[in-house]
Formats: structure tokens, sequence, C-alpha cells
């Protein structure tokens, strides 16, 4: 991977991890569009770092709170009865889907889950999931009703995510929609859910940078760092665009992308498996 490659990149997984939108599959994409190699699993994990170091930063009140209230709880059981302390131990529970499935699917998600055919039909898939919740969800629940069965239905929904083109934080939010948080809320959830996630996957793909698949250490940092600063503007825009807009722009985006990819893999301008067909 060159440098101008890894900017490149690094500005599609910033621009789009938060949005529903799926990140994996843009970076899958893109390189495709650009007759560039995969640039595989292990460089979407090291990446996505960067963005989650933007999540850490936006609310970093926020985390610090849940943190702090965290740990005391571990030590006083009235403590556990703090709204920020219980979140904490939700985000663990949540985080158990994409922990297991994420070890058991392994090999499906470096490979067979990288096919341009399965991203489409996730992008419409989804796509068609999301603007479902978005128009029958009540809306009328805060993180404060958040129980273990709902934080269970938030991690099954992140772990969906592994098929590049359902999208981390589309999939988190469709959940939460649909068990009637607000699109804020369910949002906001949604980014705090993925850190431990993000963070885990990223640490555990680190060794294989730099390996016969994978992009050198250099470039993948640079995209990293491109990462974080895109997505730190993309967070602040988004909390913004969500208090009074609905997804359904981001719908009609992942519907007509995915058309446009089953168009080309199709036709054969795209390997399914590879870049644009020679």
């Amino acid at each position: 991977m060159g440098w101008f490659e890894s900017l490149v990149l690094g500005l599609v997984q910033g621009l789009t991890e938060f949005l529903p939108i799926s990140s994996s599959a843009h970076l899958r994409i893109t390189a495709a569009l650009a007759g560039w190699d995969d640039p595989g699993a292990a460089f979407t994990a090291v990446t996505q770092i960067g963005t989650e170091l933007a999540v850490i930063l936006y609310f970093s009140k926020k985390i610090g709170r849940i943190l702090a209230a965290w740990w005391r709880s571990i030590f006083d059981r009235e403590a556990r009865h703090d709204p920020d302390a219980r979140l904490g131990w939700l985000i663990i529970v949540g985080s158990l889907p994409i922990v297991v499935l994420g070890l058991l699917f392994q090999d499906a998600i470096d490979h067979a889950f990288r096919d341009l055919r399965l991203t489409a039909t996730m992008l419409i898939g989804f796509g068609i999931l999301l603007l479902i919740a978005d128009r029958v969800g009540r809306q009328y629940r805060t993180l404060d009703h958040l129980t273990v069965p709902h934080g269970l239905g938030y991690g099954f929904a992140q772990a969906l995510a592994l098929i590049p083109g359902v999208s981390r934080s589309g999939g988190t939010v469709t959940a939460g929609l649909l068990l009637g948080y607000t699109r804020a809320e369910a949002t906001e959830y949604a980014f705090l859910l993925a850190l431990p996630a993000v963070f885990g996957s990223g640490l555990y793909k680190l060794t294989d940078i730099g390996g016969a698949d994978s992009p050198e250490w250099g470039p993948t940092i640079l995209a990293t760092l491109v990462a974080f600063g895109v997505g730190y503007a993309v967070i602040a825009w988004l909390m913004n665009f969500i208090k009074t807009k609905s997804y359904v722009p981001f719908v009609i985006y992942r519907i007509v992308l995915g058309a446009l990819l089953i168009v080309l893999v199709t036709t054969g301008v795209l390997d399914p498996n590879a870049g644009p067909a020679m």
C-alpha cells in the first residue's frame, strides 16, 4: 500500500465509520474501484482505532463518569445503582456477542465475508431494516431504560457488522430504534458500545500489520491518524444532524450504492473478490 492509497482509505474510514453506511464496505469498495488490493480485515480493524479515539475525545466527560462509577461499583454495592455504573456494566454485556462471534468466524471475516456480492446484499437489506426501524420505532426510551436483554440485543446487532455492508453503527442503531430508544440515545450508545470491541479487534490484529496479506506499518499509521481527525468532525456533525433529521438519506444512499455494486459485479466491471476485472 502506497502513501496516497493510505491517505484516501484513511479519509474513507473517518467519513464512514460513524454513519450507518458501513466503513468496512466503503474501504472494500474504494479499493476495488481504484484497482488496489483489498486492504484486508487487519487494516480495517487497526484504522478503526483512530476513529474510536475520536469517540473517546468527543465523549470524554461521559466516558470518564462511566469509568469512575463502574470502578466504584466493583467494591461498593450501593454504587451499582448509579446509572453510569449500570451503563458501564451493560457496555461489557453488550460487547460479549461480537467477541465470541468474532473469534468463531475469524477465517470467514478475513475471507468469505469480504465478497462484494455479500457486501451489496447487506447494504440493501440492512438499509431497508434501518428504514423500518426509523419509521416504526416508538423512540421514547433513554439509556436509563437500558436492561441486560436490551444490552445483548444491541450487542448481537453490533456483531452483525463483522460482515462488510451491515455497518456497526447502522446495525446497533437499528436495534436501538426497534427497542424504542430515541435516535440520539441509540446513536450515542452505538458509539460507546463500539469502544471495547473495536479496540480489542484492533489490538488483536496489530500483529498482522506488515504481514504478507496486510499493508506496512507506515501507511497504516497514516490512515489511522487521518481517520481520527476526520472521524471527530463526523461525530460532531452526526450528533447534531439526528436531533432534527431522520436516517432516511442514509437508507437511500445504502440502497443506491448496493444496487450499483450489484450492477458492477454482474457486468464484470468488478471482480467480487478483487479489484476491477481485467
